[in-house]
């Protein structure tokens, strides 16, 4: 049974968190179109074996959301973890010593995701700071938030932890999944339907490359902490934004 979502959830729960600058996590009302809800959202595995049991945590957790629910099927990426249309790729990969620990790139038409990837970046993740679960299961939850439409709660480390996957502390395991605030502001980004949905398009990519190098993700419009947001304006109404996770 999913959850019911009360608008005035989220106005006490905005009061019960000071930390958080607004009671809105949602990164520019940037959201998936599609005609109906719960929406289903298709995460393409292209883990390797011991990423796997992270993504299917993740999956579970955020079709707890009363407005979408999220479906692993095979991956169907290539190269470094290039987007498939109307998806979410997942990958792992030792992407190099680059300073990034793991990303989230959605690509948008107007308001509309349009294509998603995520990336962890086993050249740190197989070191003894990283390779844990705890580090793991929050960087998977956090990175499949951001191309479900999400910005983070929190990122200043000295705060108290909210609880949530999608608040960025340097003690991972008190951020292990979402939290009502979370869900409660997934209803909200995905109150109102589109006449029309960029869910599970055929369409080709409209860009082709890898962008894992900082250099391919454009300005940096927001950071903070260990975690910053890059914008690349494509042309056409039409842009990249990518949320990364330093490595400290």
């Amino acid at each position: 049974m999913k959850r019911s979502i009360i608008a005035i959830t989220l106005f006490l729960a905005g009061l019960a968190w000071p930390v958080v600058a607004s009671a809105s996590h949602s990164w520019g009302g940037y959201h998936w179109a599609r005609t109906s809800n719960p929406f289903n959202l298709k995460l393409g595995d292209n883990l390797s074996s011991s990423w796997k049991p992270y993504l299917g945590t993740t999956s579970t957790d955020w079709s707890v959301s009363d407005v979408l629910d999220t479906t692993i099927v095979l991956g169907q990426s290539k190269g470094n973890c290039r987007p498939t249309a109307g998806r979410v790729e997942v990958c792992n990969k030792t992407y190099g010593s680059n300073g990034w620990l793991g990303m989230a790139q959605i690509w948008i038409s107007g308001t509309h995701i349009t294509q998603g990837a995520v990336k962890a970046n086993d050249t740190y993740f197989n070191t003894a700071t990283y390779n844990t679960p705890a580090w793991k299961n929050l960087v998977m939850c956090q990175e499949v938030g951001h191309t479900l439409g999400l910005d983070h709660q929190d990122t200043n480390f000295s705060n108290t932890p909210l609880g949530t996957c999608m608040d960025y502390t340097s003690d991972p395991a008190l951020n292990q999944h979402p939290n009502q605030h979370d869900y409660d502001q997934l209803g909200l980004i995905y109150a109102y339907l589109d006449g029309f949905t960029t869910v599970g398009q055929t369409l080709p990519p409209k860009t082709k490359g890898d962008f894992e190098n900082q250099s391919e993700w454009g300005k940096k419009v927001k950071s903070q902490g260990k975690t910053a947001v890059f914008e690349r304006d494509l042309g056409r109404g039409d842009k990249l934004f990518t949320f990364v996770i330093f490595a400290e």
